[in-house]
């Protein structure tokens, strides 16, 4: 069935069934746990063969667990969020008199999902928590990079979901783009900032509400009140999970000129811990493809070539030229200047640039002086630089003493701002995201005075209610 067909049937499906209860929102979401659990070695297996190395554990954690974690959430809160909420009406008065103003949280109705290949399962998963506890049907394109594993996906959902519920529709690049240009109720693309120029404007042709969950350079700033050891040893958890293949990754590090000597040390120590070896060690992911692996190490030989200093943190000895699979090791690149392209592009990988401050303001100027990013991270006990940075900077999200973690926050709202995306989603803002917030308003039975006022012929009434707008 062609992908039109299937978005018209679930449009008159959900047309035809009316706005989903609670209790049905609260089976679709546990339908999606039961998937998640049932299959996972299934798609422990599906990511290692796409990404040519990766450990059950950190499918397991990000990808299997990441995604049941935000389905429960959901599940528990749903009917709260349900809720018509009251508002205050104007003018205050008509309140008094009985008059109602309330926003009820309406189904969209269908809403298509690009899912990206870094966290494949979690990047599908994690929005539908939001998207089925507003009472919506979904569309799903997941991504042709990962194949093994969206081919999983698409017979995980077949067996457990009509296609009027949720649909996997795969393919390449040809149908990712037909795809976006579907008249969906909405659409949540995760995903490069120059793939989503392209899904925006294929939305507009048919005025498609966007969610975009983008990326971006997301610097790291070390106070001098930093623990080095600690920072380094969270900076470079978050920059070797999945490789550094991941949307809010540290991508950059802004550190006391002091201090740059350091955390090299502290990242040296760090990595060791965490890989006493690579080539072979299944806990270090590969890189998905070829064509990265060459815009990677394009990057690394780049920044050589302009002068700066390349850190390489491996185990002495080992050769990783000669590998299986697409394997880069943790590499500091120092000093680097703004004409390196690892400086103008997310890196998306194992990849760290350590640029040196000599004050907090160099920094900060630093950070605004590029794009927006999706995440923003600061180390350091003094609170007065904290709340600078925080106040001076503007990011999608920040983690304070750590990186990446916000976004596992349920209560706290994922979202760019500007090139690192729009719209936000997670807990009870994904469910507001993904409905139609329907403002209603119910008059007052009886025409009293003050309605009557408002309408002509006008006389002293209206003119001293209009006196008293004026008063400052």
């Amino acid at each position: 069935m062609d992908m039109p067909t299937i978005l018209e049937r679930q449009k008159a499906a959900h047309l035809r069934d009316g706005e989903a209860s609670a209790e049905l929102r609260i089976e679709r979401i546990e339908r999606c746990i039961r998937l998640l659990r049932e299959n996972r070695t299934a798609i422990e297996d599906a990511v290692n063969a796409d990404f040519g190395s990766r450990s059950r554990e950190a499918t397991a954690f990000t990808d299997i667990a990441g995604s049941i974690g935000p389905l429960k959430h959901a599940r528990e809160h749903l009917r709260k969020w349900m809720r018509p909420e009251k508002r205050r009406t104007t003018p205050a008065i008509l309140g008094l008199f009985g008059a109602r103003a309330e926003v009820r949280y309406q189904p969209k109705g269908v809403v298509g999902v690009i899912s990206p290949w870094n966290f494949p399962v979690n990047l599908t998963f994690g929005p539908l928590a939001g998207i089925l506890a507003a009472g919506n049907r979904a569309m799903i394109k997941p991504s042709e990079y990962t194949p093994a594993t969206s081919e999983l996906m698409k017979t995980m959902f077949a067996s457990s979901f009509s296609e009027e519920e949720i649909a996997v529709i795969t393919g390449g690049p040809e149908v990712g783009e037909a795809f976006s240009r579907l008249a969906f109720d909405h659409l949540i693309f995760t995903g490069a900032t120059s793939v989503a120029r392209h899904v925006m404007r294929a939305a507009a042709e048919n005025l498609v509400p966007l969610t975009l969950e983008l990326g971006g350079k997301s610097p790291v700033i070390l106070g001098r009140s930093a623990d080095l050891d600690t920072a380094a040893a969270r900076v470079m958890n978050g920059k070797t999970l999945n490789a550094g293949q991941i949307c809010l990754a540290p991508d950059y590090v802004l550190a006391p000129e002091e201090s740059v000597a350091g955390f090299v040390e502290a990242a040296r120590a760090s990595v060791t811990r965490m890989f006493p070896t690579i080539k072979d060690n299944p806990d270090y992911t590969s890189v998905i493809a070829q064509r990265h692996y060459d815009r990677i190490t394009g990057y690394i030989e780049d920044a050589r070539a302009k002068g700066a200093q390349v850190v390489e943190l491996k185990p002495e000895g080992e050769d990783l030229s000669q590998q299986e699979h697409r394997k880069i090791a943790p590499t500091l690149i120092l000093d680097p200047t703004d004409d390196m392209k690892v400086m103008q592009e997310e890196i998306f990988g194992p990849v760290l640039p350590v640029k040196s401050y000599r004050s907090v303001d160099e920094a900060i100027a630093y950070v605004n002086g590029r794009e927006r990013p999706l995440g923003l991270y600061y180390f350091g006990a003094d609170e007065g630089e904290r709340e600078k940075v925080l106040n001076s900077t503007t990011s999608g999200g920040v983690t304070i003493n750590d990186v990446v973690m916000h976004v596992a926050q349920e209560e706290l709202p994922f979202g760019g701002v500007g090139p690192s995306g729009m719209g936000s989603y997670h807990g009870a803002d994904g469910f507001r995201e993904f409905s139609h917030r329907k403002a209603i308003y119910t008059q007052l039975r009886k025409d009293i005075g003050p309605l009557k006022m408002l309408r002509p012929p006008y006389g002293a009434g209206i003119r001293r209610y209009l006196d008293s707008q004026f008063k400052a």
